[in-house]
């Protein structure tokens, strides 16, 4: 192709973009028509198979050409998260909003290191930060940066908390000189079901998984803040310091939500950073209805929230929120070349200085136009859509005699077994559940998601699609009944 179709800006350029884009629309739009089952079945070995010719020959066919090859080669072995029999994972479909400021977003390629590089998108990244901060009711001194994620905005929430802590503690400047020798101590608190990225972020930030310090949880798997109060005692008598409270708000396997207020004023005792993790429940903030499920997060230090969940946004998209932030002082940064210290004092807006990523999408585009168009509650009638399914979806199992709830649902997460007999030992129930996912993953017919509870294997539904109905759920879950009794006469054959 040459150089004047494979970029925007002429009128050839422009010409093929536009043919391009609806090539590729239509093969999307294509796979949804083409296929009932959320995925094909198709194994790792059998999907390699179709890339066997070099991916990078020495001569190239055409665009159209490579758009159809992954129309026939990839869509149709994708996960279909807009089907509503995949309710596996915390993987939303995404709003057609969303994909269309994705579009726009990716055409454009702003990339918010500098304001030069995206004016708009830098105003409108801030901007966006400043509703979500009033959205949590955050003061007015808070602040805050887009993310890839979760994982990220946690990580960050640690990283800020660790090194203000040995800053005041120690006397110790981190950024400029490395941990001191009291870091061995600093312990991390978060719940028994808290979400593994505390301990990596602990990794990573060199202190050690060993530094992350769980409390019990509840008959609701929610922290107990008794428990940790027991906690943070052994922790101190220990000679250790704990300078970080993590808490949840949705849990990944059961949605549970911690007593936010209780753990902030624990936080508050011991002069803790309180750190809330809401990349999968904070979307509640948006709800009048469930809005105080959250109690307590706008006295959190830093929120983490994701809109590639329950705001149903194109991956990935999440903030990190703080609520002082002049905290970002503890990694903040300048480049002559990017974000020189002249800039600051004109008032330049520095984004870079927030991040823990330079290059870095426009992501705020796409929460941007979702709003716009739905407005907060057509966002929350979403969100509050699914939830009432869960609620559904828990009274099916618990009235059918062949499954039992394992949990009554918080949010959208709802765990389960399938047990035919009730003398069923835990060990071969485990052993059916297991089967069951995997041969639900083998025939496409529907994707649920395993885990272990009390060291039982388990089966859950995560229903973030609103557009499921209660008739799905019961679908999928003779689906699983009859993987079940296939699964149960065969290993009685092998037995």
């Amino acid at each position: 192709m040459s150089a004047d179709k494979l970029f925007l800006g002429s009128e050839t350029g422009n010409a093929a973009y536009r043919e391009a884009m609806q090539r590729a629309t239509e093969a999307v739009i294509g796979h949804f028509a083409d296929t009932d089952e959320p995925y094909s079945g198709k194994s790792p070995d059998a999907l390699a198979e179709q890339f066997e010719e070099p991916i990078i020959p020495e001569t190239g066919t055409d665009l159209d050409t490579a758009i159809d090859e992954v129309a026939t080669k990839v869509l149709p072995h994708s996960v279909g998260t807009s089907n509503a029999r995949c309710a596996a994972h915390l993987q939303c479909p995404p709003m057609i909003p969303g994909l269309a400021a994705e579009a726009m977003l990716t055409a454009t390629n702003q990339s918010l290191d500098s304001f030069d590089q995206a004016p708009a998108a830098t105003v409108l990244e801030q901007e966006v930060i400043s509703a979500l901060c009033e959205l949590f009711d955050l003061p007015d001194a808070a602040d805050g940066v887009f993310t890839s994620g979760g994982t990220q905005s946690n990580f960050q929430a640690l990283l800020l908390a660790r090194d203000k802590y040995c800053s005041q503690q120690f006397g110790r400047d981190v950024q400029a000189s490395g941990l001191p020798l009291e870091a061995e101590s600093l312990r991390i608190l978060c719940s028994e079901e808290a979400h593994f990225t505390g301990e990596q972020a602990a990794h990573h930030l060199g202190l050690g998984e060993d530094a992350v310090v769980t409390a019990p949880t509840d008959e609701k798997r929610r922290m107990d803040p008794d428990a940790l109060d027991a906690v943070l005692a052994g922790v101190e008598t220990n000679g250790a310091e704990p300078f970080a409270l993590v808490g949840t708000a949705g849990t990944t396997d059961f949605g549970s939500i911690d007593p936010l207020d209780a753990l902030a004023d624990r936080a508050a005792e011991h002069d803790l950073w309180f750190h809330v993790d809401a990349a999968y429940g904070g979307a509640l903030a948006l709800s009048d209805d469930y809005d105080s499920l959250l109690a307590g997060i706008a006295r959190a230090d830093s929120i983490a929230v994701d809109f590639h969940k329950l705001f149903y946004q194109p991956i990935s998209c999440g903030a990190f929120l703080l609520r002082e932030g002049a905290d970002f002082e503890w990694m903040a940064r300048n480049s002559a070349y990017l974000n020189p210290e002249a800039h600051d004092e004109a008032g330049v807006p520095n984004l870079v200085a927030k991040s823990v990523q330079t290059t870095r999408r426009f992501d705020a585009l796409k929460p941007y136009v979702a709003f716009r168009a739905l407005g907060r509650e057509g966002v929350a009638e979403l969100v509050e859509s699914t939830l009432a399914l869960a609620d559904g979806a828990a009274s099916l199992i618990g009235d059918a005699d062949d499954f039992e709830l394992v949990h009554e649902p918080t949010l959208n997460a709802v765990v389960f077994r399938y047990r035919p007999r009730t003398d069923m030992s835990d060990r071969a129930v485990s052993r059916l559940n297991a089967a069951i996912r995997e041969q639900l993953l083998q025939d496409g017919r529907a994707i649920v998601a395993r885990t272990e509870v009390s060291g039982v294997t388990s089966l859950k539904f995560t229903l973030l699609n609103p557009t499921a109905t209660l008739d799905d759920v019961a679908t999928i879950l003779d689906v699983v009944r009859d993987c079940g009794m296939a699964t149960t006469q065969e290993q009685e054959v092998v037995a």
